[in-house]
């Protein structure tokens, strides 16, 4: 980056991470950290395609969505009409109206909303930060790596990566995008439904609230069909392995207390994990069971001098990046130390931009397995490096809590 100032932002949907855009447009609302590196992997689409949902509920006549009964009554207590969210009250971003404790999260399923094109519109936000926002950085940071080009992960995606995908969902700025990881659920050998992602993905920190309407994709767009090539793509061409909403999604509180749009004080805890349900019911098999695989977690990594490589994944969405093609950069990390009192986080080089937010960093283990260990959180706007929490007691606490909460399910 030259001379030029240190401009960070949210690489994702919401997202906290590296992008190549300047505009402040969604980015960010997603991250917790308080350091002026952005979110990596947000984007925003045609919130308008929300009125097209297909038929789900015929109980209700318009068939719209589906909303279980647990679901009516929660949204009940919360002072949400059923029928008005059904036909759009969703839409409303009003404080008063944006669920953000962690008890409160509410994401019912409209069948047929994330259709082909509107997935391929959504997009990553970007908010940019100027080099004397790290000036006050007090632990311990090792010099910037040197970039490491992203490398496109040959099709199919599902013979090479079948744990990775992408994570869908709607902020008050649009439609936005982030990447995923399928993980283990202790509770559920071999069948787990958990997914891995960033914190900056699902919930919009001290700002805001939940994000809504969110869903993950595996192995979206297997083929790794061009642009052109997905506008007539059908929605098994997309989503080869169907769409799973998140019928749960939980957060670090760090993230939901100090979240912002260009990372900070939450970055070290920009965490999140999914619990999933897929839109259409499925064949009863879980989401581990339908892709074949999923990551365990690592909680105990090794201190980063002593990693020895890290592989990072991810759908990068902001230019050159179409936010279409799996990519991947390996790398030995370095440290970067937001405050001194946090944890220190993994950095690598790597020259994927946002929409890469959320997406595994996978590093193998002392039994010789690869285990996930971070996830994208935060990169520069120009692009050349990415940063993710070192996952810890926090992270496993979130982890250990979602699996609980399904464990008689």
């Amino acid at each position: 980056m030259g001379s030029e100032p240190l401009s960070l932002t949210a690489r994702g949907d919401g997202e906290k991470g590296a992008r190549r855009r300047t505009a402040p447009v969604l980015a960010a609302m997603a991250l917790t950290s308080v350091l002026a590196l952005a979110v990596t992997g947000c984007g925003s689409g045609d919130s308008d395609a929300n009125a097209q949902a297909s038929a789900s509920d015929t109980s209700e006549g318009d068939g719209k969505i589906t909303i279980p009964d647990d679901i009516r009554d929660r949204l009940k207590e919360h002072g949400i009409d059923v029928d008005k969210w059904k036909n759009g009250a969703w839409k409303n971003w009003d404080r008063d109206d944006w669920l953000r404790e962690a008890q409160d999260y509410i994401n019912p399923i409209i069948e047929g909303l994330w259709d082909p094109d509107r997935m391929r519109e959504a997009e990553d936000p970007d908010r940019g930060v100027q080099e004397s926002d790290l000036s006050g950085d007090q632990g311990v940071t090792d010099p910037e790596p040197a970039p490491v080009d992203a490398k496109p992960v040959s099709p199919t995606y599902h013979d090479n990566v079948p744990e990775a995908g992408k994570v869908f969902f709607d902020s008050p700025e649009g439609t936005m995008v982030c990447s995923a990881t399928v993980v283990e659920d202790p509770a559920h050998p071999g069948k787990s439904d958990l997914v891995w992602t960033a914190g900056h993905c699902v919930h919009a920190g001290k700002s805001g609230g939940w994000y809504r309407n969110t869903a993950f994709v595996p192995s979206y767009n297997d083929r790794a069909l061009s642009g052109a090539e997905l506008e007539g793509a059908s929605e098994k061409g997309v989503a080869p392995y169907g769409v799973w909403w998140a019928d749960w999604a939980q957060t670090s509180d760090q993230w939901i207390a100090h979240g912002g749009p260009t990372g900070g004080d939450g970055a070290p805890y920009d965490f999140a994990v999914i619990h999933v349900t897929p839109e259409e019911g499925g064949t009863g098999k879980s989401l581990e069971e339908t892709v074949g695989s999923a990551l365990p977690v690592n909680f105990t990594a090794p201190a980063v001098p002593q990693v020895e490589s890290i592989t990072a994944g991810g759908y990068p969405a902001a230019a050159p990046f179409d936010g279409e093609t799996l990519y991947q950069c390996q790398d030995r990390p370095g440290r970067l130390s937001i405050n001194a009192s946090a944890p220190t986080m993994y950095r690598i080089g790597c020259t994927m931009t946002g929409g890469s937010s959320g997406g595994g960093w996978v590093a193998t283990g002392a039994d010789g397995r690869p285990a996930l260990v971070s996830n994208t959180s935060i990169g520069p706007v120009s692009a050349g490096w990415l940063a993710g929490p070192r996952l810890g007691e926090v992270a496993k606490g979130v982890y250990d809590s979602v699996s609980e909460k399904f464990a008689g399910q």
